[in-house]
């Protein structure tokens, strides 16, 4: 074959190429300026912002670093918020814990169970503004359900929202009434573990503890680490709960970081604080996703691994 006609193909092959690049990205360039425009420009943005001082109404004023030095020196409000978000990190190896329990208990082969499941997950879709004004009644120290049944039982019901010492824990309680999200997923793990693994383990004499430490948990382990994963990430995110329900009190008790980031925003109007805080927020997610995704590799088996 000539070197020209092998030229001449070549040219048109890169040029056919090049035309299905094009097409390519012209049916993806409504996604791609929407990524640019709504979530790239604003990450930069916000960036630069918390290197300044912007107040809304007037130009960001450049600061350096004075945000992050302000917000490090902050002991009433900066420290108390994380402080208070990361007591919320205990709620998530309880919701662990009872979302798989709960899913275990829900995977039997009994009569009625689809009508169990579908009670439990109910309260997962409840929108959380409509959620805690319901809680707001449950955890009422007066009138509230939570305290009535306490009463009954002949136990001293505590102030819960208005008690700096149970306003965290009553958070805790409220968000695992909708542990069901979470044990749906569990529930679609569980059954798909192979029966021949326990059929196997029983043979060899390995009782319900043992089948459950050697094979259920390492089988959903993936699935475990996921919601781990994902209940991290959401605790650093705890706003919407708070707004409504107290807005950060008693005596700040429930000042959770993202109200605190929210506040400095939209009500004190110091856009520069928000987006240091916003970068901090994302190093300290970061930092604890790091840590988790570091232990996976002693707990967490995929199949075709050796537990």
């Amino acid at each position: 074959m000539p070197e020209a006609e092998k030229a001449a193909r070549a040219r048109r092959r890169r040029g056919g190429e090049a035309r299905h690049i094009v097409t390519g990205l012209l049916f993806i360039s409504p996604w791609l300026l929407g990524f640019l425009i709504f979530t790239l420009y604003p990450v930069i943005a916000s960036f630069y912002l918390s290197f300044t001082d912007y107040r809304v109404l007037a130009p960001p004023r450049w600061v350096g670093l004075a945000n992050y030095r302000e917000l490090i020196a902050d002991t009433d409000y900066f420290w108390p918020s994380l402080a208070n978000t990361a007591f919320l990190l205990l709620e998530v190896p309880i919701s662990l814990a009872l979302g798989v329990g709960l899913a275990m208990l829900l995977n039997q082969k009994l009569k009625g169970m689809a009508i169990y499941r579908t009670i439990i997950y109910l309260p997962s879709i409840v929108p959380a503004v409509a959620s805690s004004m319901l809680w707001l009644w449950v955890l009422n120290p007066e009138n509230g359900l939570m305290n009535a049944g306490l009463r009954a039982l002949h136990i001293p019901g505590p102030p819960w929202l208005s008690s700096p010492l149970w306003s965290k824990p009553a958070m805790i309680l409220m968000d695992l009434w909708g542990v069901g999200g979470g044990m749906v997923i569990y529930l679609a793990a569980l059954q798909g573990v192979p029966a021949q693994l326990y059929e196997a383990a029983a043979l060899d004499g390995a009782n319900a503890w043992h089948r459950l430490r050697y094979i259920t948990l390492p089988s959903i382990s993936p699935v475990i680490f996921f919601n781990l994963i994902m209940g991290v990430i959401g605790t650093f995110q705890y706003f919407t709960q708070t707004f409504v329900m107290t807005k950060g009190g008693p005596d700040n008790s429930t000042l959770f970081y993202a109200l605190y980031l929210y506040q400095n925003a939209f009500e004190y109007f110091r856009m520069g604080t928000a987006c240091a805080m916003a970068w901090i927020l994302f190093f300290v997610t970061l930092a604890a996703t790091v840590v988790v995704f570091k232990s996976s590799a002693r707990w967490v088996y995929y199949e075709g691994e050796a537990p």
